[in-house]
């Protein structure tokens, strides 16, 4: 509420703020002065003796926001007195006074505001309308009490708040008057709840009721439209959007809970008014909200008015050949850009919610086989849709799922003609093509031969699709997860189980010319599938079984080098070291039988590292055959230690040789320590379990050997290792003789003995200490 002041309100402040510049500009002459004869040579000005006037201080609130808050106050107060009075004091005036009180009232409040706006003073004008508004809202609300007590509430409202409207509407229009603001706003107000309290007072119903809320929004909405005071179209704005929003979800009610033809169809008129109410509004303001709104509106009204005449699973459908059908605002040029947009979001959106709506019965075709599983070769199903139901519900009502999914993938095809977004409406209708055939066989619970059947042709028409059509990718995961769904559902017997691997094995390896990355590991996963079940039909063990499943592995190693791409050989040998894997699991169970598997994968890995880029693959080579070699000496029962040290120490030993021949700075301790070590410490710790001499012997032997071998050479670490292994050994040896010797000895001697060793010990400590030097520059002079 604040306004321009009057000239003369206007005339004061520009003094006062004037007052202001010239305290400031004395204030700023002064201190300039100062500075002037501060600066002077000859002599020092003093410093003023009065200190500057400072300024003003700032008001924390403008003239106008304190006007326009009293001037509310007030109006505030004198609105609670007025309605104390009427509430209170009423029944003490007779008939005649409450007349007279009321009329002066009403007419002085209603008539000052003309002679404020004569003198200028338009915010106080605008406080005592708002009281006048006020007071004739009591004065109808005392006419009912005194005069009209037995009138129903309804309709006296309805009435009321008309005629309130019309007089609000009219005072504000008054030449006089022109200039307030809030009679026409206040008005429009008013003019929300005659229609409503009318169809309240008739006892319209539901449908009265929500045809007067539309109404109402309606009229609101052609207000916010053409007339022109912003603070009407504001009101109005917020009246059609509250009013339509309650209107709708009432008509949106009236339309979910039809029972019958008739009553659809008003519940669906009731809809189809909003939705040209907001197309209208759509038109005009160009605006894609409301146009979309518009066109969902639309839909739901058609769709609703059918739906009762309609068997319950093509409630989605009809709706959504509605949604289809808003597609054909397109060609119409006479609508505005955004109106056509908006009908086309909405029906994108139909189209959306549709295929949410189908997505529970996609799921169960393709995620229901899991349950097979656990539940391998227990026997064919009935059909189709028990083959994929097996640990799960089918969804009610979705009989035309099929046809949902098939019409939004014509639309993707045919309707989509922007080059941007083309590409990925071909994509998705793709997408859509593949889901309607594999949903069919369950919707229509063709047999569960049939079923496969279909789902095989699914996998082969996107196999193609992906080699010969630019959407390789989506074609190709399609595919993918298609023949995963089928392998599953092939698993409930044992003759599709067969049939449809081999299938699969045979199509992915025909297609590995193209998209060999993908289809070559994925024809090893299905051979390997293939191998285990051929191997569990023939009735083999799992170790049996896992000979079998080794030809994948070997076939991986052939295929592997034939390849170009180096993503295809990656992922082929990644699926071939899986295969092995999965055999030597299988053949756990029996432990002759994992040495063999173990040594033909070291077979079969020692074929791939003669490769040059696959060189580092030898060392995988090496431990498999050295697993191989544990593991058989582990089923001939061998308990010897050195049976399977020996096995690495002289593979290691030969490397040692090589690697130190080819570059004599390598230590000894890198070259020939792993392989020493390996043999010589598990060696020692049985010899030293051991009770008879036999292997004592042999071990010192062959540290003795070791220890002589590093002397010769100089190489420190087979001289420290034979050297220690052996005083070791021997001290072993020794072991019970010395103690017998001193069980034998008295007491005294062991004292002594070490009191003469320690003398001995203290006497040649310099010539040890000399002796101890050139041992270690002898052993530093060794490799």
């Amino acid at each position: 509420m604040t306004h321009i002041p009057p000239p003369a309100e206007e005339l004061r402040l520009l003094d006062a703020e004037l007052w202001q510049l010239d305290a400031r500009r004395a204030q700023l002459l002064a201190r300039r002065a100062w500075l002037v004869a501060a600066l002077q040579p000859k002599w020092r000005a003093p410093e003023p003796t009065r200190p500057a006037p400072s300024a003003l201080p700032r008001p924390e609130a403008s003239r106008p926001s304190v006007q326009n808050l009293l001037l509310v106050l007030g109006g505030v107060l004198l609105t609670v007195a007025a309605m104390v009075f009427t509430l209170v004091s009423w029944g003490h005036l007779g008939i005649t006074g409450r007349a007279l009180v009321l009329g002066a009232v009403t007419a002085a409040a209603l008539g000052a505001p003309l002679l404020l706006l004569k003198r200028e003073l338009r915010s106080t004008a605008e406080t005592v309308a708002g009281l006048g508004l006020a007071l004739t809202v009591l004065d109808a609300y005392a006419l009912h009490g005194a005069a009209l007590p037995h009138t129903p509430g309804a309709a006296y409202t309805a009435v009321a708040s008309a005629l309130l409207a019309g007089l609000w509407t009219a005072y504000g229009l008054l030449p006089r008057a022109a200039g307030l603001r809030l009679p026409r706003p206040a008005a429009l107000v008013a003019a929300q709840l005659p229609l409503f309290f009318w169809a309240i007072a008739a006892d319209a119903g539901a449908y009265g009721l929500t045809t007067a809320l539309l109404v109402t929004a309606g009229s609101d909405t052609v207000v916010a439209l053409r007339v022109t005071p912003r603070s009407v179209r504001v009101v109005a704005a917020i009246g059609a959007y509250g009013t339509g929003a309650w209107g709708v979800l009432a008509a949106g009610w009236l339309t979910w809970t039809a029972t019958g033809p008739s009553a659809a169809a008003r519940a669906a008129a009731l809809l189809l008014l909003a939705a040209a109410i907001a197309l209208a509004a759509a038109r005009q303001k160009q605006s894609l909200g409301l146009a979309v709104a518009s066109g969902l509106l639309t839909v739901a009204a058609l769709g609703g008015a059918t739906r009762s005449a309609l068997p319950e699973p093509w409630t989605v459908p009809v709706h959504l050949a509605f949604g289809i059908a808003l597609l054909a605002a397109l060609r119409l040029s006479r609508l505005p850009d955004a109106v056509r947009r908006g009908l086309v979001w909405a029906s994108g959106a139909v189209q959306a919610l549709a295929l949410l709506w189908a997505l529970p019965v996609v799921g169960a075709v393709v995620v229901g086989p899991l349950a097979w599983v656990s539940q391998v070769w227990t026997g064919a199903p009935s059909d189709a849709r028990a083959a994929v139901t097996v640990g799960m519900t089918w969804p009610p009502h979705s009989g035309a799922v099929p046809v949902v999914l098939a019409a939004v993938a014509g639309v993707l095809a045919l309707a989509v003609r922007d080059t941007t977004w083309r590409p990925r409406a071909l994509a998705g209708a793709l997408g859509l093509v593949w889901a309607t055939a594999l949903t069919l066989p369950a919707v229509l619970e063709l047999p569960y031969t049939a079923g496969l059947s279909v789902q095989g042709t699914v996998t082969v028409g996107a196999l193609a699709a992906a080699v010969f059509l630019r959407q390789h990718l989506t074609a190709l995961a399609l595919a993918l997860v298609t023949s995963a769904s089928l392998a599953l559902l092939a698993l409930a017997s044992q003759t599709a189980t067969l049939v449809v691997l081999s299938g699969l094995v045979a199509l992915f390896t025909a297609a590995s010319w193209r998209l060999a990355p993908f289809t070559a590991p994925s024809a090893l996963v299905y051979g390997t599938a293939l191998a285990g079940a051929t191997g569990a039909a023939v009735d083999w063990s799992p170790a049996y079984t896992a000979l079998l499943v080794l030809a994948i592995p070997a076939a991986a190693a052939l295929l592997a080098p034939r390849l170009g791409d180096p993503k295809a050989i990656v992922s082929v040998e990644a699926a071939g070291a899986a295969a092995g894997l999965l055999a030597i699991v299988l053949a756990s169970t029996d432990v002759p039988l994992l040495a063999t598997v173990l040594a033909l994968c070291g077979v079969i890995t020692a074929g791939t590292a003669i490769r040059t880029d696959r060189r580092p693959v030898g060392y995988a080579a090496a431990a498999l055959f050295l697993a191989a070699t544990w593991v058989r000496l582990a089923a001939w029962d061998v308990g010897t230690p050195e049976a399977y040290t020996l096995p690495v120490t002289i593979p290691a030993l030969l490397v040692g040789v090589l690697r130190h021949r080819r570059d004599p700075r390598i230590s000894s301790w890198t070259a020939y320590a792993p392989g020493l070590a390996i043999t010589l410490v598990p060696s020692l710790v049985a010899a030293w379990s051991d009770p008879h001499w036999a292997r004592p012997l042999l071990l010192g032997t062959a540290a003795l050997s070791v220890t002589l071998a590093g002397a010769g050479h100089r190489l420190q670490a087979p001289l420290l290792l034979g050297g220690g292994v052996l005083v070791l050994d021997a001290l072993h040896e020794l072991a019970p003789y010395l103690v017998q010797v001193a069980d034998a000895l008295p007491r005294w001697v062991l004292p002594a003995l070490a009191g003469l060793l320690l003398l001995a010990l203290g006497a040649t400590y310099e010539h040890r200490l000399r002796n101890a030097r050139k041992m270690r520059d002898f052993l530093g002079s060794m490799h």
